[in-house]
């Protein structure tokens, strides 16, 4: 699982589930674990702090890579098979 934090003031944003070693560039919604604080301001997600981290493209969110900063680990695809069966 990964923290995400607003890069601007480091409020803790949500936790998601990450599968793959790629690069962390949208948030499946169905993936989202538990939210911490965010806002929705005319189809862009922002921290509380009013920093703009991701647009909402339906089932998910297209992050603004510079927005913000992760922690913790991602899944491997093999992970993700075996969770499944």
């Amino acid at each position: 699982m990964l923290i995400l934090k607003c890069a601007a003031c480091k409020k803790k944003l949500w936790r998601y589930d990450k599968i793959g070693q790629g690069e962390l560039m949208r948030c499946h919604k169905a993936r989202i674990d538990k939210v911490y604080g965010l806002e929705e301001n005319n189809g862009k997600i922002c921290c509380c702090c009013g920093r703009a981290v991701g647009i909402d493209k339906g089932s998910y969110y297209q992050m603004i890579r510079k927005a913000f900063t992760s922690s913790g680990s991602k899944r491997n695809s093999a992970e993700k098979n075996k969770r499944h069966r």
